[in-house]
């Protein structure tokens, strides 16, 4: 769950100080925020899907039981897929909100680690971060593919479309 949802908040903020400085086109910055909630989303859909093929091929109650450790914050984490809903997604605050939850988590675990751990032994720290940093890429990964997707490929195939509907004079 952490590699998944913990890396959020940078994220949200890199994006946020990045498109403050788009004072000329606020448009754009409208734009590149509202994205937030989508790529949270296709993170929460992904982490679903996970959470689906580790249950493979015993799909029964008492497996899944077993397999979920922290039912609380399972149920937390596949709240995520909400953002779908153009009604949540709206607020893209919501998606920082909800992925505090999981970053707090981690930052509790990696204080706790680095006050009661000798310092020679660092290996719990490493692991922390290593979550986090694996944990940003992915939602930074996702991010930059939402992007690509809205403003190249999007805008690619209507173009490539509107050639195809013209017709093509018979010069014969």
């Amino acid at each position: 769950m952490m590699a998944f949802f913990s890396g959020f908040p940078l994220l949200y903020a890199i994006v946020i100080v990045v498109t403050g400085y788009l004072q000329k086109n606020p448009e754009l910055k409208k734009k590149l925020i509202s994205l937030l909630p989508y790529s949270y989303a296709i993170v929460g859909t992904l982490y679903i899907g996970l959470q689906i093929r580790n249950l493979y091929p015993n799909y029964d109650f008492d497996n899944i039981k077993n397999s979920i450790f922290h039912p609380f914050l399972f149920l937390w984490a596949s709240l995520s897929i909400l953002f779908w809903l153009p009604l949540i997604n709206k607020k893209t605050v919501l998606s920082l909100l909800h992925s505090l939850v999981f970053f707090f988590i981690l930052l509790k675990d990696l204080l706790k680690s680095i006050s009661q751990t000798p310092a020679e032994d660092k290996s719990i720290v490493r692991n922390d971060m290593k979550i986090y940093t694996d944990s940003f890429l992915l939602n930074g990964g996702v991010y930059f593919l939402t992007i690509l997707i809205l403003f190249f490929l999007i805008p690619l195939i209507k173009k490539l479309k509107t050639l195809r509907s013209r017709k093509i004079p018979n010069r014969y």
